[in-house]
């Protein structure tokens, strides 16, 4: 059972909602395991529209320049770059959504929040607002602000084999710590939602299986004396 005070908190959080003194942010990669802002409430949903794609560059958190990272964007469903992504022969992603966690930050803390994500998605990442949809209902709740990496923007390093992304991801490394840990912690934030996305979880399998493969040799390798 709640306690009276857990019950207080409830009810200043819902009603802080219903008034419209908090906005929404919604976050799709490092946020969903390190958001760094307050925040009210916490609420898993979804986006329409967009694809998660691990075809952003990072030199400034989980790479440096010459030798970027690659961390998470979205696309358009129609572009060009997701086409491949959205072909169920492939047996991988067969519709156009992308899950998330969506925030509910105080107003009083607007701008400080949004300087804070400024600063922190400086590497290509523009502001958008997108309407956030939650897991038992086709009707939004909540119009969010968004960020994310176009195309167009310096650091975009686009398409390639997962096999090329994945050892690019494990040699990769940057100010915010190792490339790696930025993907198995992606993926297992994912999980920890009870949700599917085949591109990432696809990586996670190629990555594993290169380690897999780097061991065993470093096992059967037999110097010589």
């Amino acid at each position: 059972m709640q306690d009276i005070n857990s019950l207080k908190q409830q009810s200043k959080e819902t009603k802080e909602e219903e008034n419209g003194d908090c906005f929404w942010v919604f976050g799709y990669g490092s946020l969903l395991w390190k958001p760094s802002f307050p925040f009210i409430r916490r609420v898993d949903g979804y986006i329409k529209g967009y694809l998660r794609t691990f075809y952003q560059g990072s030199t400034d958190h989980r790479g440096i320049p010459g030798s970027p990272g690659r961390v998470v964007t979205l696309l358009p469903h129609h572009h060009i770059h997701v086409k491949e992504l959205l072909n169920p022969l492939n047996g991988q992603i067969n519709q156009s959504i992308t899950w998330g966690a969506a925030f509910c930050i105080e107003s009083s803390k607007r701008e400080e929040v949004i300087a804070y994500l400024d600063y922190r998605e400086k590497g290509g990442y523009t502001q958008s607002l997108v309407e956030v949809f939650g897991k038992d209902s086709d009707q939004p709740f909540c119009k969010a602000l968004i960020y994310l990496a176009t195309p167009e923007n310096e650091e975009y390093l686009g398409p390639s084999s997962y096999q090329l992304i994945a050892k690019q991801i494990i040699d990769a490394k940057g100010p915010s710590g190792p490339n790696l840990e930025y993907l198995l912690n992606l993926a297992q934030s994912l999980r920890s939602m009870n949700v599917v996305d085949h591109h990432v979880f696809q990586l996670e399998n190629t990555v594993n299986e290169l380690l897999s493969l780097v061991e065993k040799t470093n096992n059967n390798f037999q110097p010589t004396t």
